[in-house]
């Protein structure tokens, strides 16, 4: 494999250990209630493995060894960076990278090792190394940060050299991963790349870890092809895009999906026959509706997409966030006059403090009637927006946005909030298409009046409120401002971290 250049062994330290019993030892008097200091620590040690002579075994059991060891500092800190404001504050940040390095760094050693062992012997070297590089992208789509292509490649690496040597239908159990059962390399580093595909910054950290559980259970069910199959009913997903350049010989370049697509359609066919998540090993986040519906997303994004449409020069668009912001982008007139809706105002700058982490924005007028809307400047670049400069607050996604498209106001979601190593944001920009209506909740005097919206189509009416609005499914709302003026929320079809989404019946 002359492909694959690791990065090269650099720590000038020597290991404080040789063996386990001293590994112990060394253990016994670090810091052990100090997360992110255990993780520089055990870090420290990893590289220093990494570039010693120690005897192959040796250096695999110690490996093994610090990889047990940082597993609970681990699990303590990854909720400071999954789906956090973004750019996300110095100390998360700090900890992101200290977990993501410690991976990336973990799974360089294991498969450096894997290369210098005899082919019946690197089988365990490489299992490791997969579930290290996995987890380091995985770290990635928690904290909504860029995955370095490297990440991809190295899995690539550990498949060709698994499948070179005939390793990857091998099944081994791994203490530290007792709950994935015998599992074999190409089943790890197919979990992997489904749900690289799968477009893991669109979900949010609910839907994000029930992706990833449903895949892990079904990860063996895919298969690596050289060349697709031409039965017309074959469904593989095209890995060369995730190496980002041209495939090296020898490695293959498609997955088989099929059998992943039929036990999504069973898992659905399931929760709508009345089976619960839990009882399906989907888990407890999420409820029947929702899970059918990110199931069917999934299905969808294993599918070919059609081809990008062709670059495009940068158009800019002002974005309004938040629900109160889209009253008046709607309305023209400001929800709550006695406090003018501005960034700088108490009402608004605790709101935002709540959901996105920032209470200072420039203010930008807009053409909206008799209000100005503290807005952003976005640009959309190949259909993709973008946050221009790194001074700007920080977001959380998916939110509830509002513009002015020519005169006529819209109402949508900016999901799949992305930081790129630069700080740069990007996102998704969905705008809803049926007919809105904004109005608000009945509320008595002198309470602040609350925006909702209501959407209107052929098929269903729906509402978006405010997370803290407070509304309960099944139990009847009045509104102020609309002909529909009694509903009954009896459904939640989308979340935000400001808002939520209602199906409703009008009493």
């Amino acid at each position: 494999m002359h492909w694959l250049k690791l990065p090269a062994a650099q720590s000038k330290q020597t290991p404080a250990f040789l063996d386990t019993a001293s590994a112990k030892q060394w253990l016994a008097i670090q810091p052990l209630t100090q997360p992110l200091a255990m993780l520089a620590l055990l870090t420290e040690q990893i590289e220093a493995l990494d570039a010693s002579d120690l005897p192959l075994v040796a250096r695999l059991e110690l490996l093994d060894f610090l990889r047990r060891a940082a597993m609970p500092a681990l699990l303590n800190l990854e909720a400071r960076f999954t789906r956090r404001a973004l750019p996300m504050l110095g100390e998360d940040r700090r900890i992101f990278e200290s977990s993501q390095r410690l991976w990336s760094l973990l799974g360089i050693a294991y498969l450096r090792l894997a290369q210098q062992f005899a082919a019946d012997k690197m089988a365990v070297a490489l299992h490791r190394a997969a579930n290290a590089l996995r987890q380091a992208e995985y770290c990635h789509y928690q904290a909504s940060r860029e995955c370095p292509q490297l990440l991809d490649q190295l899995l690539f690496g550990v498949l060709a050299l698994a499948g070179s040597n005939k390793l990857l239908e091998q099944a081994m159990h791994d203490p530290d991963y007792a709950h994935l059962g015998e599992a074999n390399i190409g089943g790890l580093i197919a979990w992997a790349f489904l749900l690289r595909v799968s477009d893991p910054y669109a979900l949010n950290g609910q839907q994000l870890a029930v992706t990833n559980r449903a895949l892990s259970r079904w990860r063996e069910l895919s298969t690596f092809q050289t060349e697709p199959e031409e039965d017309p009913k074959a469904l593989a997903v095209d890995l060369a895009k995730l190496f980002g350049a041209s495939l090296p010989e020898g490695i293959p370049r498609w997955l088989n999906v099929r059998p992943i697509a039929r036990k999504i359609r069973s898992r659905i066919a399931s929760l709508k026959a009345g089976e619960s998540p839990e009882a399906l090993k989907l888990g407890r986040e999420l409820s029947p509706t929702a899970c059918i519906r990110l199931l069917g997303e999934i299905d969808r994004k294993l599918r070919p997409s059609p081809p990008m449409a062709a670059a495009t020069d940068a158009e800019s668009i002002e974005l309004a966030f938040g629900g109160e912001a889209a009253y008046a982008v709607f309305t023209g007139e400001s929800l709550n006059p006695g406090a003018a809706m501005t960034m700088q105002s108490t009402a608004m700058s605790h709101e935002r403090l709540r959901v996105f982490g920032f209470d200072n924005v420039a203010q930008v007028a807009t053409s909206v009637q008799r209000v100005d809307v503290p807005t952003e400047t976005w640009l959309i670049s190949d259909g993709q927006p973008w946050r221009p400069g790194h001074d700007g607050p920080r977001l959380q996604a998916p939110c509830l946005v509002s513009t002015l498209h020519g005169a006529q106001p819209r109402l949508g979601v900016l999901s799949r909030l992305l930081c790129d190593i630069s700080d740069q944001l990007s996102g998704r920009l969905n705008w809803y298409s049926e007919r809105i209506e904004a109005c608000t909740l009945k509320r008595p005097a002198p309470q602040p009046r609350i925006a909702v919206f209501l959407l209107y189509d052929d098929r269903r009416l729906t509402l978006i409120a405010p997370i803290h609005a407070g509304i309960r499914l099944d139990i009847g709302i009045e509104l102020d401002g609309t002909a529909n003026a009694h509903l009954v929320p009896f459904e939640v079809i989308e979340r935000g971290v400001d808002f939520v989404r209602y199906i409703c019946r009008r009493t």
